[in-house]
Order: C-alpha cells, then structure tokens, then sequence
C-alpha cells in the first residue's frame, strides 16, 4: 500500500476539510498554543485596528496595563486619534520602525534631532511623534517636561507586563532626512508642513522590518527578560499611497512584506506567537459582512471572530468571559451603527488625514 506524509495528516491541514467545511478560526493555532494565562498582565500598541482588542481582554479578566493617562483638567476634551487607547499615550504605532524608535526614545538611547515642531499660527509646540495631540504645549520647558513624562509611561508600561501585544500595521511611512526618524503620518496632514528637503517616503521591505523588530526586541528584554510577544498583522486596507501604484495592489505588498516578515520574526526569537488576525478577516472564508460597505473598515462581527479565537488560546475564567455581541437590529438603527463606526474609525486614525476626500 502506497505511503506519503498526506496520508495520516489532520483534517486541517487540507483545504477541503479546514477551510471549505467546517472551518473554525481557532484551529489556525496549535492546541498546546496558549496566548494568555491567567495572571498576565497584557500591554499592546500598533495600528488603529489594534485597540479593539482591549476591552475583550478586560472583560475576560486580564489586566490591561496603562502607565499614562491625562491630567482631569484635560480629559474633558476628547482625543480624537486614539491616543487614549493605549498602554501610554503614544498613539497608533504603524511600523516596526517607530515601536523601535518609541522604545529607544523611552530607555535615552537615541534621541531624534527634530523633537518638536511649531505652529506658526499660535506658536504653540507639536510633538512629530503625536501630532494629533489636542493639549500642545505653549513653551519648550513645558513640552520638554511634557515629553519626558510621556516617555517615562513607556518604559514602565513594557517593565510591567507579561505580554506585549503589537498589530504590524502599515509597511509606508514618512521620514527625516536628517536621522531617519519615522513620524506615524506625512508632515502637514495632521500637523505641520512638509518639507521634501526634510521629509521622505519609505516602503519597508521584509529585511528591514525584520531587523527593526529583532532591535525592539533585545531592547525591551534587556529591561523586562520574561516578556512574552505576540505579534500580529492588521487585516485593515491602506486608506491611501504614495508609491504611485493602486491602492490595492500597494495593500497587498503591505499586508505580504508584513505578514513574511512576521513569519520571520516568529521562528527567530522565543516566547514568540503570530496570532492570524489577517487571515481570519480577510481569508477566502472570510464572509462579506467582514467589512463595512467600503470594504475598509473591519466590522464587529469580524473582531468578535477573532476574539474569539484568541480567548479560546488563553486561561480565562468562566465567570469572565467577555460580553456577547448585541442582538441583531432593525436596518435603520443598523445603517447608523456602520456609518458611526466608520466615522470613529476614520478619527482616529492619522492614516485616514491622507485622504482628504474621504468623507465626501
């Protein structure tokens, strides 16, 4: 009788049996695999679809660290571009490059020439890194102070936890001429202006993303040994590019270079786990309803999925198990729903002020 490795291989491993029947988005993960045990206090950055993972994990009993949050005079004045959805306030990380950079920031190995920016209609202090910032400080003392603050909550936030969760989001990105510092939108549409003497466009490659995460990481172990990473890849299309290309075509290079270079980082470091966000939302399996109408924004059925997915690899308790998705309502209330999620998602989001004609 004839043998090969097929032969005796689990049904997942076929397409006929793990995808086009029965599929369960949980199986993408080894069963040994346990993303989270019970006790682990879980810090996370990246993309904009990044911090829809925090209230699950809160809900399922898990410690959300948060090192920063903003003085009571200001938090009567909403945040408009997340900065408030993270363990410190630094906002969306889109690339390996500015988590690197954040972290070297953080620890005072390297700081960038270019550190603040001037409004000239006020004269108030824009922070490159944070441009989206509503409280700008009106003196260098006061965004020196300011700043140091800030980067102190980084270096607490990854000394205090046990996981560091980071969405890999975007491959496209601004930099300074000068040192190469990377600003996680193009100067002038957020804040500032652009200058093509000081700013250019970058497309990471594989190689380069590899190495920025291979930094980050033996920075923050040196600080915090035991940290446990997982890394994943945001399934969310670019809003725009500036490599001349199709936006589609210049999404799908991303999302590959990303998804290839997460592959690599995985197999290269322990304590490591790739979590399949990206395929779950945008695998052949996914269905439509995945996406908002504009085939952008990922949709709470498709977070719920893979929530669920995720919780089904950690220690949770029964009695914290995270909330049920809401009962289905009437097309009205549900066209209301999607347009106000749209509009959140596009706030708070930098990459979105690349578009200016998206709300039209």
């Amino acid at each position: 009788m004839a043998s090969h490795p097929y032969l005796h291989a689990q049904p997942k491993s076929f397409w006929s049996r793990g995808v086009a029947r029965r599929f369960d988005a949980a199986a993408l993960l080894p069963d040994s695999t346990t993303v989270l045990r019970r006790g682990d206090r879980v810090m996370s950055a990246g993309s904009c679809f990044a911090a829809n993972i925090v209230p699950y994990l809160e809900r399922s009993g898990f410690p959300y660290v948060r090192t920063e949050q903003r003085h009571p005079l200001l938090r009567a004045a909403p945040e408009h571009l997340g900065y408030d959805n993270f363990s410190a306030a630094y906002g969306n990380l889109y690339t390996a490059r500015q988590l690197r950079q954040l972290l070297q920031r953080a620890l005072g190995t390297w700081t960038p020439r270019e550190t603040a920016w001037t409004d000239p209609a006020d004269g108030t202090l824009i922070d490159p890194f944070r441009p989206g910032l509503r409280h700008r400080a009106r003196s260098r003392d006061e965004f020196d102070l300011l700043t140091r603050q800030h980067l102190d909550c980084v270096r607490r936030g990854f000394e205090q936890a046990s996981v560091f969760v980071f969405t890999l989001g975007l491959t496209e990105s601004w930099l300074s001429r000068e040192d190469g510092a990377t600003y996680p939108a193009c100067p002038g549409t957020v804040a500032g202006e652009f200058d093509a003497g000081r700013h250019v466009f970058h497309n990471f490659t594989v190689a380069e993303v590899v190495a920025d995460m291979g930094e980050f990481i033996a920075d923050v172990r040196r600080i915090n040994p035991g940290l446990r990473i997982v890394l994943t890849v945001s399934p969310v299309p670019l809003v725009a590019t500036a490599t001349g290309e199709h936006v589609l075509t210049s999404t799908i290079y991303s999302k590959s270079v990303l998804r290839v270079a997460a592959e690599e980082i995985v197999r290269a470091h322990r304590d490591m786990i790739y979590f399949p966000a990206y395929e779950i939302v945008t695998g052949p399996q996914a269905p439509a309803d995945f996406f908002e109408p504009d085939r952008r924004n990922v949709t709470r059925a498709a977070v719920d999925v893979v929530m669920a997915a995720l919780l089904a690899h950690c220690e949770t308790d029964a009695a914290a198990a995270p909330a049920p998705a809401p009962a289905a309502k009437q097309p009205d209330a549900d066209s209301q729903a999607r347009a106000l999620s749209k509009s959140i998602a596009d706030a708070e989001c930098e990459e979105a002020m690349a578009d200016q004609k998206a709300a039209e």
